[in-house]
């Protein structure tokens, strides 16, 4: 059995079906781990969850942030669309409440054989066997009674540093801004959920999550997607046992995949749905991967 790992899809269904043929992807043999967010921002986002849906036990994936968002807007959310929301075809969708059903049961966190697959980041407090039990308190909140209580409290940024005795729902939402959003924390291990910037550019102090010194989360290699601008090309990064896959694909980047555990990555790349925020670190990225 083969396992590939691909980036965040975001929508881009026909660069999905290509580059799946390009790694001779067998259902029947090969094993499919997707980085989450299935959906938004590019154009075929019911066609995406369609087809990784018939995949069965065959792909994984774990959720993201906009697979989040869909649920939440779904559940009756409304005031939290964007404007660059894509989410019509799966929201309008004659299997609406089937797909969706479906994606709630997805997980949040996946870790097997020596690998853990997570959609952004941990927070440097959690070592693994912390972050797989915080991972199922929010699985069973998602397929559980309470969800639409869940997703009326998902958004915001608070808490930004963990503690055994949060309140439920401050809990719940520590949680899923460290598995779905995460991209740098500050000295003291706190979320640093405003900084988005690309890896170079970020406020003075701020770190890549990855690399908060003492990080207790390092005993496996950490597979994730979410952050397009970290420029580390799909690379395993020994020093820090990640193996990053987004490479904005919806933005006309490249959809990656790679094979596990050994690193042997190949991608296809995208006409682009959405124009990037920041075209020139967006340009410098795409022409490294020439």
């Amino acid at each position: 059995m083969t396992i590939f790992a691909v980036g965040d899809i975001q929508g881009c269904y026909d660069e999905l079906r290509t580059l799946l043929d390009i790694i001779q992807f067998d259902r029947g043999k090969d094993r499919l781990w997707l980085t989450g967010d299935l959906v938004n921002r590019g154009g075929q986002s019911v066609e995406v969850l369609r087809f990784v849906k018939s995949l069965g036990d065959a792909a994984v994936t774990v959720l993201g942030n906009h697979d989040l968002h869909l649920l939440a807007i779904a559940g009756g959310a409304g005031n939290q669309r964007r404007g660059k929301d894509t989410l019509d075809s799966v929201l309008l969708a004659h299997d609406r409440e089937e797909l969706l059903h479906w994606l709630r049961h997805r997980p949040v966190l996946h870790r097997a054989n020596g690998l853990v697959l997570i959609h952004a980041g941990l927070p440097p407090q959690w070592d693994l066997a912390q972050a797989q039990q915080c991972a199922q308190e929010l699985e069973t909140t998602l397929r559980g009674p309470d969800h639409p209580a869940y997703f009326r409290r998902m958004y915001g940024d608070t808490p930004d540093m963990w503690a055994p005795g949060l309140e439920r729902w401050d809990k719940l939402r520590f949680i899923t801004n460290c598995l779905t959003r995460l991209r740098y924390c500050h000295p003291d291990g706190r979320l640093a959920l405003k900084e988005k910037a690309p890896l170079g550019r970020q406020k003075s102090g701020n770190l890549p999550w990855f690399a908060v010194p003492g990080r207790r989360s390092r005993g496996d290699t950490i597979v994730f997607g979410h952050w397009s601008t970290l420029q580390l090309n799909g690379r395993v990064d020994a020093s820090h046992r990640i193996l990053p896959l987004d490479n904005g694909c919806v933005w006309g980047g490249r959809l990656t995949a790679v094979r596990l555990p050994e690193g042997h990555y190949v991608d296809h790349p995208c006409h682009g749905w959405q124009r990037p925020r920041d075209l020139r670190i967006h340009r410098t990225r795409i022409r490294g991967r020439e």
